[in-house]
This record gives structure tokens, C-alpha cells and sequence, in this order.
């Protein structure tokens, strides 16, 4: 922002110009030689540019804040800097920790105004429900943020197709777990009823299209209503919450998470469609679409796929080998562990922006996120480890006792998991996805593998160290041999 200009003062009286002083005559138009430069807005405390001539005394400051404006100005800029590949990536790890923060408050709320058995299967029925939305949204979201950043005016349709494509999967899908409840699930039999099957379906379709919608924003560079319709989602759920409470609504969560849903979804697409994709497609210089999208979708996903596996399975491993009471220590420390997971993907998913909008600083950017990212996630690393038991303290004493341990192996191996995540999204950027898929295949069976192998001799501290070793495991030829992945090229691979 130019600083405002200060109107040259009258001259004083008794001091008029000198009389040899000939009268400027201001041009009929200006030129560009001679208009004056733009001034950058100046820091708190600067004095505000005026023009030539101004005696000193004249001339505005802006009040200084003092030593503590200085940090928060320090804060604010450290948290939120000008350069938006770091500025994005922060803004999407705030998302994630922001949503993080309010869906344990929604859950601390469940527990009070509901019965346990009602939380439950409540628990149990959402569980299943994001589970069958990453699977049916077929990994579309990082599809958007992969090609959107140079779709131009095929931005809207792109989003549209995606959209259509992955809401109508994950109902087919829900449809599909629906019929098989009796069978592989009898607990969740409440969902078999005509109004919770709708709401059950619907919140799955809803959930897929609300995860891509994510992708699509972070795309046009609009992660800020990122951290907004989370909280929206966020607040509205906690409110339909009390609502079902005071009804005596058995189904009242999952109304909740549908309401909350709608309410989100409408608000978080109409800044989508009606303003950011528009402005988008005005800013393109150009406008390219997908080539051979569907290779890339597919590939993409089936990766996605064994992420997703390492990630889901472990706790079923717990559940099915120690009981229910070692699966839920287990299940609240990975809660807060994958927190660190989700930072460094979500900033990986800025880096994938930049790099479409500009692949010839695509080594350049990845060096930047990786200094960046480790010492942001470093520091948050150390205060998990120091803080862990009170932490899961919060919980419940006997929370902190079983699984600190577990806590502190998690936030370590999110270390490692910054290069092999930021590896993975190079290669998503150069479309060398055989790589990428290559990567997520070993890593699923790393974890799988050694997590059933330690789990009877460690308890669920077996799980964290089998992710640790297995991050270590993949980190350490990627940092051996970056030369071969940390690259400018643009060759392609399915």
C-alpha cells in the first residue's frame, strides 16, 4: 500500500519565493520518465514518505507500538509471511490444527450431553463414514491441486467433473457398506434405518466433495477460506451437537456432521465458484487442460491407496491383538501425532501449487519448505516430547500412562516423514507417479510388516517404533541421493 502523500505547505508568511523563481508549469499529461516511483508502505514507527522538499517537522509518523509491537509484528510476519508458498502452507497447517482443536471439543462435548454407548457407535458410524469417503473421492483433491493452478477457464468445469465423479462413487460405495452392516458390522445395525441410511449416505457423498473442495481452494490460492470453513463445519456441528442433546436424538452426532456439512459446503462453494475460480481464470496467462489426466488419476490414487492403508490398518492391528482398552491409548496418542503428519502435507500441497505456477523454481522452492518445514515441525516435534504425558493426561490419567511412550515414537518419525512427504509431492509435480507410488508401496509394508512383528513384545509402543523406522528407513537414500529426485526436469511417467 502507497503511503498516503502529504500536501506541500503554504510558505510562511514574510517568506515568499524568490522573485528570479520562475512559475512550474505542470504538463498537460504526465510522463511516465518523470512520474514519481511507488512507495512501499512503511514499517510502525516510520516516518510516511512525503515529497521533496518537506521541512522534516511537517512531515506524519505513524505511532510507534514499542518493544511488544515489535514482536507481534515479528509473530505475525514470522506466522504469516509475504512469500505464498510459505504463507499458504502455513495457512493449511493452521486449518489442520484448527479442526484438529474443535473436533476434540466436539467429542469432549459428546461424551457430556450423550450416553457412551450412543458416542460409540456414533464414533464407530463417522469413523466408517471418512474412511468411505477418502476411498470413493478417489484422491481427486490432489488431483485439483495438481492440475487447477494452470486449468485457467477450464477451472470451473474441472471442479464441476470432479465433484459429480466423487460424490456419486463414495454414495455407491456407503450403499455398498450398507448392505454388507449385518454382516461386517452389527453394531452399526442403527444405520439400516430409512432416515440415518439417507443421512449416512449423504454425510459419505458430502464428506468427499468437502475434502476436495479443500484441494480446489488451496489450488487458486485461496487457503485463508480454508481455515474458514473448517470453522464453520467446526461450529456448526458443535451447535447442531446441543441441539440433538436437548431433542433426545439418538442420531444426533451424525445430524450434526450432516447439518454442519450442508451449511459448510454451501458457504465454502459459493466463494469457490462465484469469486475465486472467476478470479483465477482471469489471472491465467494460460489455459491448459489435463493431459492424459486419467493415467494420472488413477496412478495417483492407487498411491494414495497404500498411504491410506498404513494409516488405518494399524489400528485395526491393535484392536485385533492387544483389545479395546491398549486400541484406545493407541488411538488417542496417533490422534495427536498425525497432527504432524497433516502439516507437512498440507504444506507440501503449497509446494505443489508454486511448482505447477512456476517449475523452473521447483528445486529452489522444495529446499525452502524443507528448511522451513523442518524447523517448524522440529520445534513443534520437541514440545510433544517434552509435553507428551500431560498431553494425553487431559484425557485421562491412564491415557498418559500406556501411551507416552507410543506419543513421543510417533512425533519423531514425523521428522523423516518430511522428506519422504515433500519427495512424494516432487514427484506429483514432475508426474513421475511410479516413483511416488513406489514409495507409498514400501512404506505400507514397512509398517504393516514390523508393527505385526513387535506389537506382541513392545504393546502399541511397537507401532511407533515401526513407524519410525520405517520413515528412517525411506528418508535416508532419499537425503543420500536427492540429486535424483530434487530436480528441474519435467520428464513424465504413468
Amino acid at each position: 500500500m502507497t503511503a498516503p502523500r502529504t500536501a506541500r505547505p503554504a510558505p510562511a508568511a514574510g517568506h515568499a519565493p524568490p522573485a528570479a523563481a520562475p512559475p512550474v508549469v505542470a504538463p498537460a499529461a504526465a510522463s511516465p520518465a518523470v512520474a514519481p516511483p511507488a512507495v512501499a508502505s512503511p514499517a510502525v514507527g516510520a516516518p510516511v514518505a512525503a515529497p521533496v522538499g518537506t521541512p522534516p517537522e511537517t512531515v506524519p509518523r505513524r505511532p510507534s507500538l514499542g518493544p511488544l509491537g515489535a514482536m507481534v509484528r515479528a509473530g505475525v510476519a514470522a506466522v504469516f509471511p509475504r512469500d505464498p508458498l510459505l504463507r499458504n502452507g502455513h495457512l493449511l497447517a493452521i486449518s489442520s490444527l484448527v479442526s484438529a482443536g474443535l473436533g476434540s471439543v466436539f467429542w469432549v462435548l459428546a461424551t457430556h450431553w450423550y450416553d457412551d454407548e450412543v458416542v460409540g457407535v456414533s464414533y464407530s458410524a463417522l469413523s466408517m463414514t471418512l474412511l468411505l469417503a477418502s476411498i470413493g473421492q478417489l484422491n481427486l483433491s490432489d488431483f485439483l491441486v495438481r492440475f487447477v493452478p494452470s486449468a485457467g477457464h477450464h477451472t470451473r468445469r474441472l471442479i464441476l467433473v470432479c465433484y459429480t465423479v466423487s460424490a456419486v462413487v463414495s454414495a455407491v460405495v456407503a450403499m455398498g457398506f450398507l448392505l454388507l452392516v449385518p454382516v461386517v458390522a452389527p453394531g452399526l445395525g442403527f444405520l439400516l434405518t430409512p432416515v440415518t441410511a439417507a443421512c449416512f449416505v449423504a454425510a459419505t457423498a458430502g464428506y468427499a466433495v468437502f475434502v476436495m473442495q479443500d484441494g480446489a481452494l488451496t489450488a487458486v490460492r485461496r487457503p485463508g477460506w480454508v481455515v474458514g470453513e473448517n470453522v464453520i463445519f467446526a461450529c456448526v456441528k458443535i451447535g447442531l451437537l446441543g441441539m440433538g442433546a436437548a431433542l433426545a436424538l439418538f442420531s444426533g452426532i451424525l445430524l450434526s456432521w450432516v447439518g454442519a456439512l450442508a451449511v459448510a459446503l454451501v458457504v465454502a462453494n459459493f466463494v469457490l465458484l462465484r469469486r475465486a475460480v472467476p478470479a483465477h481464470a482471469r489471472e491465467a496467462t494460460e489455459a491448459r487442460r489435463p493431459a492424459r489426466a486419467l493415467r494420472y488419476a488413477a496412478a495417483d490414487y492407487a498411491g494414495s491407496l497404500f498411504r491410506m492403508a498404513a494409516y488405518t490398518v494399524v489400528p485395526l492391528m491393535v484392536l485385533n491383538n492387544l483389545g479395546a482398552d491398549q486400541s484406545a491409548y493407541f488411538s488417542l496418542a496417533w490422534i495427536v501425532g498425525y497432527v504432524l503428519y497433516l502439516v507437512a502435507r498440507n504444506l507440501g500441497s503449497s509446494l505443489v501449487v508454486e511448482a505447477v505456477s512456476n517449475p523452473e523454481r521447483l528445486v529452489e522452492h522444495t529446499v525452502r519448505m524443507l528448511r522451513h518445514t523442518g524447523l517448524l515441525l522440529g520445534t513443534a516435534v520437541a514440545l510433544v516430547v517434552l509435553l507428551a504425558p500431560r498431553i494425553l493426561s487431559f484425557f485421562g490419567p491412564e491415557y498418559a500412562e500406556h501411551g507416552t511412550t507410543l506419543l513421543r515414537l510417533l512425533a519423531l518419525s514425523a521428522l523423516p516423514n518430511i522428506v519422504v512427504s515433500l519427495a512424494i509431492d516432487v514427484w506429483r509435480a514432475r508426474r513421475r507417479l511410479r516413483w511416488a507410488v513406489g514409495v507409498q508401496i514400501v512404506m505400507c509394508v514397512l509398517v504393516l510388516g514390523l508393527t505385526k512383528l513387535l506389537l506382541p513384545t513392545l504393546g502399541i509402543a511397537g507401532a511407533g517404533v515401526a513407524w519410525l523406522v520405517t520413515m528412517c528407513l525411506l528418508a535416508a537414500p532419499l537425503l543420500v541421493w536427492r540429486a535424483r529426485w530434487l530436480t528441474n526436469g519435467s520428464g513424465r511417467s504413468s
